[in-house]
């Protein structure tokens, strides 16, 4: 199988998404990677919506870009753009390379610094908590006013598959 292992994309929350209705917006995420396409409910009415849905993609190449899209679902027209974003797993998967699985719970292994070559918002940390390497990010949307997505990444191993290390 030439799947490398499968990534588990935590979709917590929206803050200060763009209004595309009268007053407000009715938001969802859609992430895509290759030909794969998963989406969150819809949240109807909020321009913070809470989703905290985990959404889980393949990953047979780290240099195939993940995107993040917000749209505003609605009923008899075409859905509107809320935003996009492209999530850089490279710095996670390089910590994930290290085999540091004997840290003590909560020690932050990688500090990654917003930048013009990724969408973060804020500083995001790489984590070993409780067995397992979370990276935390808020991502700052891209063609749109305003508008960002706080999202958490996680690992998920496959047995049978190619994995990270080989």
């Amino acid at each position: 199988m030439d799947v490398l292992g499968l990534m588990r994309i935590r979709i917590r929350r929206g803050i200060n998404l763009a209004v595309r209705d009268t007053v407000s917006s009715d938001p969802y995420c859609v992430i895509t990677c290759g030909t794969q396409r998963v989406k969150t409910k819809v949240v109807r009415g909020n321009c913070n919506p809470n989703w905290n849905e985990e959404l889980t993609i393949y990953i047979k190449d780290i240099d195939v870009p993940i995107v993040l899209n917000v749209y505003d679902k609605d009923t008899f027209t075409v859905d509107d753009n809320m935003g996009r974003a492209e999530i850089d797993i490279k710095p996670y998967i390089e910590c994930l390379k290290m085999g540091l699985e004997s840290l003590p719970d909560g020690t932050k292994v990688e500090r990654v610094q917003p930048s013009s070559s990724n969408c973060l918002a804020d500083e995001s940390a790489v984590v070993w908590n409780k067995g397992k390497m979370t990276q935390d990010m808020i991502l700052q949307l891209k063609d749109v006013e305003c508008g960002q997505v706080e999202i958490q990444l996680q690992w998920i191993e496959i047995p049978g598959c190619k994995g990270l290390h080989k």
